[in-house]
C-alpha cells in the first residue's frame, strides 16, 4: 500500500495556503497523518512537481518540507515525494490537468545562528 492511500479511510487535508482561493494553482495542506501534501504544476516524472518559491511561506512555524527542494532558477522549485493517490484527497483538491501533488515528510526547521540545544 502506497503511503497515499490510507487503510480504511480517505486522507484527510487541511488547506494552509496558496497562490489562489480557487485552489486550482499550487496550495500546501496538512494531511491527517502528518505530513504535508503539495500541489503544484507536473514536470516530466509521475513523483516531481514544480512549485513556486512563494509557496513555502505557509509551512506551520518551525517546520520545512521533508524533502530536498531544486531551484529552477527562475523563481521555482522541483519537489519530490510520493505521488498522491487516495481518491478523496484527489477529490478535495480538485486537480487540473496540468497539476499534480505530491506527499512529503515534515522536516524540523533547524538554523545555522540558533543557540545549541543542551540536553
Amino acid at each position: 500500500m502506497s503511503r497515499t492511500q490510507t487503510k480504511g479511510g480517505t486522507m484527510e487535508l487541511e488547506r494552509l495556503g496558496g497562490d489562489s482561493t480557487d485552489g486550482q494553482s499550487p496550495t500546501l495542506f496538512l494531511s491527517d497523518r502528518d505530513t504535508y501534501v503539495v500541489q503544484g504544476w507536473r514536470t516530466d516524472s509521475l513523483a516531481t512537481i514544480e512549485i513556486p518559491h512563494r509557496l513555502i511561506r505557509h509551512l506551520r512555524p518551525g517546520t520545512c518540507l521533508g524533502a530536498l527542494l531544486h531551484d529552477t532558477g527562475h523563481g521555482t522549485f522541483l519537489l519530490t515525494g510520493d505521488p498522491v493517490t487516495d481518491p478523496g484527497a484527489l477529490a478535495q483538491m480538485r486537480l487540473p490537468g496540468h497539476e499534480s501533488a505530491v506527499e512529503v515528510g515534515i522536516g524540523v526547521e533547524r538554523r545555522r545562528d540558533a543557540a545549541p540545544v543542551v540536553r
